[in-house]
């Protein structure tokens, strides 16, 4: 029999107390009158509203050389108003998923999304009630890692592919696993006890680089993945957009050759097509009249000096790096963080890729910075977490784009 979720309301629970939190979370140590500054709000509402969190023990007053670990160096001087407050990030605990189309990857996070503890688990089959009991099962395992997880973990978040419905939690298309209209976010509530949140996987980690990653300092980014496909998140004006029909920051199906290869979706010369991994290994093999090249073979052999595999992977830096400058002449991002979950292609993407970029963009778009960094999976199920840590703040500082 299903149990019901089990939880707490909000950590917030009005507009102006979650764009407090929000600010101290990730922002934090911050002193009150900067909180006054920056919200807008009186200095008696910031009170009332950081004295609430304070009793509630989600803030504290600390040192003013505290780091930003939201733990330890609270300050005895309580009430003082020129201590700095910061975020006891480990007064609750999170649990991130990423499904993938044969793994399940999860992490326990704190509230600032450090990962705590991560684990990986094969799944065992595909039908809704095998992957639902898989999910429970990874959420049980980590959660008996340690006493304080079991007992102050109160939200999941799980990252699909696909179309999500995130307001209500349904997966309206799930192509691993072929769910269509699937109320994936009750069911898994019921099954884990958790109040459980679920959104498309690209769109969530989009998400954790808002709050928790360059979001920090620019109201503007585009974020590209590229891996077994090619993807993209847009942030502007410090919000994640999805656009009228769920699609904005599509990269993968910008086109970027007319005359190239055939894109599942149906077009032709799509940039998944051409600078996925799967369609790098798939130029090479027919380059190099190999049919069973596997991409570790091919930066092997690009690292050797082969210069026909150097030339595939310049060939999808440079189509990365021209698809993204379009949306730096179209939107002007402050920021493009490029990630791949495999170091080594990324590395011989990087200098085609920012070549590309710095060419194709006009005038000052050309500035944008440009981040290349490593996501493995563990990364993706962070990014479920950071949206379960913003619906648990209230969501009323992510409202959908």
């Amino acid at each position: 029999m299903p149990r019901p979720a089990q939880g707490r309301g909000p950590i917030a629970t009005t507009r102006a107390s979650a764009r407090v939190f929000r600010l101290v979370l990730t922002d934090g140590p911050v002193r009150r009158g900067e909180l006054v500054r920056r919200t807008g709000l009186s200095q008696p509402s910031i009170t009332k509203i950081t004295r609430a969190f304070l009793d509630r023990g989600y803030l504290a007053e600390v040192s003013p050389g505290h780091g930003r670990n939201g733990v330890g160096g609270r300050d005895v001087r309580i009430g003082r108003p020129s201590v700095p407050l910061d975020v006891r990030a480990d007064r609750e605990f999170v649990v991130g998923v990423k499904v993938t189309a044969n793994e399940l990857i999860g992490v326990v996070t704190d509230l600032r999304a450090h990962v705590r503890h991560a684990a990986r688990n094969h799944l065992s089959g595909h039908d809704v009630a095998d992957v639902v009991g898989s999910v429970a099962g990874l959420v049980d395992e980590l959660r008996r890692l340690e006493p304080r997880f079991r007992v102050r973990t109160h939200a999941l978040g799980v990252s699909v592919a696909g179309a999500v419905d995130r307001d209500r939690g349904i997966a309206r298309y799930e192509p691993f696993h072929g769910w269509r209209d699937l109320r994936l976010a009750d069911l898994l509530s019921a099954e884990t006890g958790l109040p459980t949140v679920v959104d498309n996987d690209v769109r969530a980690l989009t998400e954790a680089e808002n709050w928790f990653g360059v979001g920090a300092r620019a109201d503007s980014f585009l974020l590209v993945t590229v891996g077994a496909g090619v993807t993209g998140g847009l942030v502007v004006d410090g919000r994640v957009r999805t656009g009228a029909f769920g699609v904005a920051g599509e990269l993968g199906h910008v086109p970027v050759d007319p005359r190239g290869p055939r894109c599942y979706c149906g077009a032709t010369g799509c940039l998944e097509a051409v600078a996925s991994e799967p369609a790098i290994v798939r130029r090479a093999a027919e380059l190099l009249g190999e049919p069973d090249l596997a991409l570790p073979d091919l930066v092997r052999r690009a690292q050797g000096g082969d210069a026909r595999v150097r030339g595939v992977f310049e060939e999808a830096g440079r189509a990365v790096g021209r698809a993204a400058a379009g949306v730096v002449n179209l939107l002007g991002p402050e920021v493009v963080v490029v990630s791949a979950d495999h170091q080594a292609g990324l590395a011989l993407l990087e200098p085609h890729l920012r070549a590309a970029l710095h060419e194709a963009s006009y005038g000052a778009a050309g500035r944008a910075e440009v981040v290349v960094r490593l996501a493995p999976f563990e990364e993706w199920a962070r990014g479920a977490a950071a949206v379960a840590i913003a619906r648990r703040i209230g969501d009323f500082t992510s409202p959908p784009g």
